[in-house]
C-alpha cells in the first residue's frame, strides 16, 4: 500500500464545554454523563468519532475515498451494496463459490473508499449475515472515553416558551414549560492511539489521511455548535510520534507527562484560563517525539 503511515503515534485531547451538554446520557433524561463515584464528567468514544466523522463528511464531500460509512439517514446495507456491485454478484452466498479471495477483496474496497472505515475500522453486518470473514475491520485509530478534569455539576435548567403546541393547549395557557441541562464549564481529556501495524496489514491508513484526522479533530467542534452543546473548543493536541511501527515506548508512560492541574487560587474552574498545561518533554524515551498541535 503506497504512503501507509509508517510510525505509531499516541496523542492526547484536551477539549471544554462551557454552559453545554457534552454528551447528554439517554438512560438519564439526557443528562451529563458523569461517573458517580468520582463526579467526573463522561464522554463516550462514539460521540467524539460521530465529530471527527462529521467534519470530514463536510470537508470532503464524498470525495472519492473519503465516503463516510456511519452516517445520518443511509443504511449500513446500502453502502455495503457498494461492495457487492463492485464484485460483480448478486447473492452474498455465491460471492465465495464465485471468487475464494472476495473477503479481501470486499474489506480492501470498503476500506479504500470510507474513510472511517480505514481510520476507525467497522462491523459491517450485511457481510457477516453472508458468511464472509471481512465484516469486522478493527481500525487503527482508537480513542477512550474522555474523563473531566475536576468534578462536575450538572445544573439544570427550567426554559419557557411562548409558541404552544397545540391550538387546544393555546385555550388554556400562554406558555409551555421545559427543561435543559448544562455543565457551567468542564475540561475533558481523552487518550487515542494509532496503530502503524494496523494500518499497513489491514486498512491502509495513510500520511494523507493522519493530517486529515489532525485537522479534523482540531476542528471537530466548530462545525458542531448548538444550544445544547455550549461553547465547545478543542484547547490542546499532544502528540507522541514513535520512530517505529510498533513504538518504542508504552503509552500510558508518555500520557503521564501530560499534566493538567487547577492554578493557584482557583476553587471552582470557569474557563480554560483557569487551568495549566505542562508537557515533560525532557528524557523523552529513546526514538519518541512530542509535538503540541494545538
Amino acid at each position: 500500500m503506497a504512503n501507509v503511515i509508517q510510525h505509531r503515534y499516541d496523542f492526547i485531547i484536551l477539549f471544554d464545554v462551557t454552559n453545554g451538554n457534552p454528551n447528554g446520557d439517554p438512560d438519564a433524561g439526557n443528562m451529563p454523563r458523569i461517573d458517580p463515584e468520582t463526579g467526573l464528567g463522561l464522554v463516550t468514544d462514539v460521540c467524539l468519532k460521530r465529530k471527527i466523522r462529521n467534519y470530514i463528511e463536510a470537508a470532503c464531500e464524498d470525495k472519492d475515498g473519503y465516503q463516510i460509512y456511519i452516517k445520518d439517514s443511509v443504511p449500513l446495507q446500502t453502502s455495503d451494496q457498494k461492495a457487492i456491485a463492485y464484485l460483480g454478484v448478486d447473492d452474498l452466498k455465491d460471492i465465495k463459490k464465485k471468487d475464494p479471495d472476495a473477503d479481501r477483496k470486499i474489506r480492501d474496497f470498503m476500506c479504500q473508499n470510507f474513510f472511517d472505515i480505514r481510520t476507525f475500522g467497522a462491523v459491517m453486518t450485511t457481510f457477516v449475515k453472508g458468511a464472509l470473514n471481512c465484516g469486522q475491520v478493527r481500525g487503527p485509530v482508537q480513542l477512550g472515553f474522555a474523563r473531566s478534569i475536576d468534578p462536575i455539576v450538572p445544573q439544570e435548567v427550567t426554559i419557557t416558551r411562548t409558541a404552544i403546541t397545540t391550538v387546544k393547549d393555546a385555550e388554556r395557557k400562554s406558555t409551555e414549560m421545559g427543561r435543559k441541562y448544562i455543565v457551567p464549564y468542564g475540561l475533558y481529556q481523552v487518550e487515542g492511539y494509532i496503530s502503524a501495524n494496523l494500518a499497513r496489514k489491514v486498512t491502509g491508513f495513510s500520511e494523507e489521511d493522519l493530517q486529515l484526522l489532525w485537522n479534523a479533530i482540531g476542528n471537530m467542534f466548530e462545525l458542531d455548535h448548538s444550544a445544547a452543546r455550549g461553547n465547545m473548543a478543542v484547547r490542546e493536541l499532544i502528540v507522541f510520534e514513535h520512530d517505529s511501527e510498533l513504538g518504542n515506548a508504552p503509552a500510558y508512560k508518555l500520557f503521564e507527562r501530560v499534566h493538567v492541574s487547577l492554578k493557584d487560587g482557583v476553587q471552582v474552574p470557569r474557563s480554560y484560563s483557569d487551568y495549566q498545561v505542562i508537557v515533560d518533554t525532557e528524557a523523552l524515551p529513546a526514538g519518541v517525539t512530542c509535538e503540541q498541535k494545538i
